[in-house]
């Protein structure tokens, strides 16, 4: 007598199949999550280099000895090299609507954005400039006006030679901005700076 042995394909169960879809989405969820903030984090960095670079530059042209021009007194006495902060800049770009979930390409047209000031204000005297389309309005503000103000325990510095290089960004345009700033004060003839970037309402 012969025996024949038979085997049976069994297939999924819709009960898996449903299982199976549910886990993959899921994964796929926590995947586009995973790029949003990988993004946001990357425009982000964008800001902190700026600012930073703004600051160090902001620390270089005061160390800088320069002769200010003035009208002579009449004893004929002039003043000696002196330094001086940098006077405030026009923010770029001027409307922080520009960058509410895109890129703004600045101009490199000789008073305009990052091109405009003189030696002795604004971004030509920090002598910063960038040709990248940046995703953050990005400002330097001298001895007042700072975007700083009203933003719980930000660094706001006193006095009249103080400064704030800063940033501010809609990166996802829903009307909450994220702003970085980074202070500076001139104490007994040197800047002192905030130890770190200060961020309100980190983008998720």
């Amino acid at each position: 007598m012969r025996c024949t042995a038979t085997s049976r394909v069994r297939g999924f169960t819709l009960i898996e199949l449903m299982i199976v879809v549910a886990i993959i989405g899921v994964l796929a969820a926590l995947a586009v999550v995973g790029v949003r903030n990988y993004i946001a984090t990357a425009k982000t960095a964008e800001a902190k280099h700026i600012v930073g670079a703004i600051t160090r530059n902001a620390i270089t042209q005061y160390e800088r000895e320069r002769d200010i021009s003035q009208v002579l007194p009449a004893t004929g006495v002039v003043a000696a090299n002196t330094h001086v902060l940098c006077d405030s800049a026009v923010p770029v770009p001027l409307s922080i609507t520009a960058v509410q979930g895109k890129k703004y390409q600045p101009s490199e047209a000789l008073g305009a954005d990052f091109m405009s000031g003189s030696p002795t204000e604004g971004w030509q005297c920090l002598n910063f400039a960038t040709v990248s389309p940046i995703y953050f309005q990005y400002s330097y503000q001298v001895g007042g006006s700072y975007i700083s103000q009203g933003l719980p325990n930000a660094p706001i510095p006193s006095g009249p030679e103080a400064f704030e290089a800063g940033a501010r960004g809609d990166l996802d345009a829903d009307g909450s901005s994220c702003t970085l700033v980074r202070t500076g004060e001139v104490r007994n003839g040197e800047i002192v700076t905030s130890t770190a970037i200060y961020m309100n309402n980190e983008p998720d």
